[in-house]
């Protein structure tokens, strides 16, 4: 073993300040290099890329065949059936007339068809965007008393909310709603959910005056204080087509292959619901409808926009809040398909084609909309092959807009609630809750947090606790980093946990102490103080056993991957520390840029040769040895 080579660690190649700095500018910004397709082309070739790289439709429409749109006019046909009374029922949860979710189904998928990435994500209004649109907007306006007002409160925020999206994707900080962790979301998601469907208690009771307020206890509070208003009518009819509508979703879910029938079933009941009431007018006239709904395409609604007066702020917050949560849904379901098929969807495109199509669809009467996990997964179960299913999804609510409106007059209520309720129920993850709860216990409180955030404080506070608790833990980790001793898995060079691997010895005079984070300013303090206590405790083991008395102290550096100034002045001040006590600090295997720091700083002199080493195998061999040549 004492004849083994002892390699040395060596710098990395010298590079300017202006090559360091592109080149962490590129990793930040460019990780996946989206300049790769312009190397080594001629420039005819690189302006058909760009045009490709901002509207991917003239990337796969050259290619495009009759097979291909078999298949997708079958899909967008059938995803038709499910936005039409989704589109209806959303636009409802947002406060705002029936009319806008259709327009919001027919001008944003045609503009998706352009820009958009994903072959599968089947566009339009979503569920938490307009109860979170609808809760932040009905605090300062009154969608009853001031219709006019709240709709144009309602483009405005859907315009800002396309403007946040855009300019994430075009400045390409799309991490900034990486924020939102996994387990916030599902706790997020939950209450939401729950809120969403407590609302829908209104249609499905007959309630005609209800609570504006998204609380549970209110809105509990409000089902039972109007008891006086129930229609058994309306809870014998709602409660059936809701029965039909979960049954229906439990079957497609457990046989995929009968997709279809959850599909149809919301136009379904829809029709069958409207043929009811009107067989039942004259005995059960009490049934609440959703009368008259205007024919004709989308107005225009640039001039409703409205970029000053005393609501200005409000957009602009209820803009940014929708738009991250549109922004998280919409990319998540992407990727999840694009998964299922083996492409990658560019969340950077992703970002500005939903930018870009909910600022258009401001202008064209929508309001916010984004990637529907529901609509997308029947679009893929039906078969789409691109986003011409949205061009014909958007076609078939274009023939309903133009002919079919007042066929909805007697469309009751009870089947939107019903609908929503359906929709909505998906979005509680029972499993991932119970999952983070055997994996990871931290996050199952943020996720509690952040469910219980929603249902009894307000949906924008919960989201807000979400994030803080997302916060929170990326601060607890950069903080308090792991740390812990490492011992030597006998007849092997291999150093592991000592907790963890039982075999592991400790190496007699050597204490080895692993760090599993980057040393920052937030956590250097932490660091040297439980290094000091980790010796101490050795120390007293030593003692205790009666074994030799620790010498030397090796930092296995494997996994600090950066180090700022105060780490460097932590390194070095713990060095002095224990040369007063008789102990030596060695460092292993740091990675290029702590080396290349350390050597800038003037640290890594003072260490000499002895105080440095590629692994913590070579130290232990090569310091002991020294040690056997000393008198």
């Amino acid at each position: 073993m004492s004849n083994l080579k002892l390699h040395r660690v060596a710098l990395p190649p010298p590079r300017t300040t202006a090559e360091k700095l592109r080149r962490r500018v590129s990793e930040i910004f460019f990780p996946e290099d989206p300049f790769h397709r312009f190397k080594n082309q001629p420039w005819l070739k690189r302006m058909i890329v760009a045009l490709q790289c901002f509207f991917p439709i003239f990337d796969w429409a050259p290619n495009y065949s009759l097979r291909l749109l078999k298949s997708d006019v079958v899909s967008g046909l059938t995803i038709a059936s499910l936005a039409i009374p989704q589109g209806i029922s959303y636009a409802k949860l947002a406060n705002l007339p029936s009319i806008i979710g259709l327009y919001s189904s027919f001008v944003p998928p045609l503009i998706y068809a352009v820009l958009g990435s994903s072959r599968h994500l089947a566009v339009g209004p979503v569920s938490i965007p307009s109860l979170v649109m609808g809760t932040m907007l009905g605090e300062a306006v009154s969608a009853s008393h001031q219709p006019v007002l709240y709709l144009k409160l309602a483009f405005t925020s859907t315009f800002f909310a396309g403007l946040f999206q855009a300019s994430l994707g075009f400045l390409r900080l799309g991490f900034v709603i990486d924020f939102l962790s996994k387990a916030t979301l599902v706790g997020f998601m939950a209450g939401a959910a729950v809120i969403v469907a407590l609302q829908q208690l209104k249609g499905l009771l007959g309630i005609s005056h209800f609570t504006n307020k998204m609380q549970l206890v209110p809105v509990l509070s409000s089902v039972f204080h109007h008891i006086d208003e129930w229609s058994w009518q309306t809870i014998v009819i709602g409660v059936l087509f809701l029965i039909l509508l979960l049954g229906t979703r439990q079957i497609s879910m457990r046989k995929p292959k009968l997709f279809w029938i959850a599909a149809a079933a919301p136009l379904a009941s829809v029709v069958m619901s409207t043929i009811l009431v009107v067989c039942l007018k004259s005995v059960a006239p009490g049934i609440q409808t959703i009368g008259h709904l205007a024919k004709g395409l989308n107005p225009t609604s640039a001039n409703m926009l409205h970029f000053n007066g005393p609501y200005l702020g409000l957009t602009i917050k209820t803009g940014i809040i929708t738009g991250i949560l549109s922004l998280t849904e919409g990319i998540a379901v992407g990727r999840t398909f694009a998964a299922l098929k083996n492409y990658q969807v560019d969340g950077n495109k992703e970002m500005m084609a939903i930018g870009l199509m909910n600022m258009a669809g401001s202008c064209s009467s929508c309001y916010i909309t984004t990637g529907s996990f529901s609509r997308t997964a029947v679009n893929y179960n039906a078969g789409a092959q691109t986003v011409v299913s949205n061009i014909v999804m958007a076609a078939t609510v274009l023939v309903t807009l133009l002919f079919l409106m007042p066929l909805f007059y007697y469309t009751p209520n009870l089947i939107l609630a019903a609908i929503i309720i359906t929709a909505v129920v998906g979005l509680i993850d029972y499993g991932g809750a119970y999952k983070l709860w055997k994996v990871d216990k931290l996050d199952f409180v943020a996720c509690l947090c952040s469910f219980l955030g929603v249902l009894f404080i307000s949906v924008p506070l919960g989201l807000a606790i979400a994030v803080s608790i997302s916060v929170f833990k990326i601060l607890l980790h950069v903080t308090r980093p792991n740390t812990f001793v490492l011992g030597n898995i006998p007849g092997t060079g291999i150093y592991q946990n000592l907790d963890r691997y039982k075999e592991a010895i400790r190496v007699p005079s050597f204490l080895i102490i692993a760090v599993e984070a980057p040393i920052y300013f937030a956590n250097a303090n932490y660091l040297q103080e439980r290094i000091i206590r980790w010796i101490r405790e050795e120390e007293e083991l030593a003692a205790s056993n009666n074994s030799d008395d620790i010498k030397c102290v090796i930092l296995d550096m494997t996994a600090v991957t950066a180090i700022d100034t105060s780490g460097i002045d932590t390194i070095n001040e713990l060095r002095k520390v224990l040369a007063k006590r008789a102990l030596k600090l060695v460092l292993a295997n740091p990675v290029g840029s702590v080396t290349e720091k350390l050597h800038e700083s003037g640290v890594l002199p003072e260490f000499g040769l002895e105080g440095i080493y590629l692994t913590v195998g070579e130290a232990i061999r090569d310091i002991s040895s020294s040690w056997k040549t000393q008198p």
